[in-house]
């Protein structure tokens, strides 16, 4: 899933590549994409973009004296940038393609969605406000006035593992499962820790873990094309994803937590004190 730090190098690359250009066709492919209706998405069609905004993990077209065009990638959707659109209409139920967007010169946007759960999602609004998921969004933890104490007091009445509160996005907006991995190892902090527990201490630890993991994500993403930000974030996790490697720090080997629909990746020696944590799931297959 595109987090923060991808989502923020689209905004980028959307906003040197759109800003200045007319929309002059949108094709929704898969109706599934689409979560308004009222004003149909072919509305912004005849508009200008003006700016593109980040909200958490949303993506917003503004356009000149219209609506916005506001994109959630979800687990599995991505967005593909092409110099020249293929002509035609493309065939809907072929393939991954869920929606396009051109521009005047020929140029414009893919979003596409694999699997089969199809939670892409779409929005055509007059105000970023009006999606329910950009208005229950907490803060984001790269603004300039998210700062230690605000972050402590976030987590100062959370009674869930810390892994769960720094992927609530009403809480923290922006950081998914991959990058709460990469903080709570930086953190040398274990998931399975009760937020509300931390110490002022260990508070201030996570604290620069998060604002360091994710700057360094975003300037390790900053420039990269859209069609290489995937392996970009690959390349610069340590241990999500990596379970049975070496941890880079320590040597130790990368465990996994496994949940019905996720997993977890953390390293024994910096983060539990050398101790693995109960996979419960793998515990009942075992039984």
């Amino acid at each position: 899933m595109p987090e923060l730090p991808e989502v923020e190098a689209l905004k980028d690359f959307l906003t040197e590549n759109l800003v200045g250009h007319e929309i002059v066709r949108v094709l929704p492919v898969a109706i599934s994409v689409l979560k308004t209706y009222d004003p149909p998405v072919t509305a912004v069609e005849g508009h200008e973009v003006t700016a593109v905004h980040r909200y958490g993990k949303f993506l917003d077209l503004a356009t000149a004296d219209g609506p916005h065009l506001v994109t959630h990638l979800a687990r599995a959707g991505w967005l593909h940038w092409k110099d020249q659109l293929p002509s035609g209409m493309p065939r809907p139920g072929k393939g991954p393609l869920a929606l396009r967007v051109a521009l005047e010169t020929g140029a414009g946007f893919d979003l596409t969605e694999a699997g089969t759960q199809k939670r892409l999602a779409v929005y055509l609004v007059q105000d970023p406000q009006q999606v329910p998921g950009v208005a229950r969004l907490g803060p984001d933890p790269l603004a300039e006035d998210f700062d230690e104490t605000r972050f402590a007091a976030l987590l100062k009445d959370e009674r869930r593992q810390i892994k769960g509160a720094l992927r609530d996005q009403s809480l923290i907006a922006g950081i998914g499962n991959a990058y709460s991995d990469e903080i709570l190892h930086v953190a040398r902090m274990s998931p399975f820790k009760l937020a509300s527990s931390l110490t002022a201490e260990e508070t201030a630890r996570l604290y620069e873990a998060l604002r360091t993991t994710l700057t360094e994500a975003v300037e390790r993403s900053r420039g990269v094309a859209a069609g290489r930000l995937k392996a970009e974030k690959k390349s610069g996790l340590r241990v999500h994803g990596r379970t049975g490697e070496p941890c880079p720090v320590c040597g130790d080997t990368v465990r996994e937590v496994s949940f019905s629909d996720s997993s977890l990746q953390y390293c024994p020696t910096c983060q539990t004190g050398g101790k693995p944590l109960a996979d419960r799931r793998m515990s009942r297959l075992l039984k």
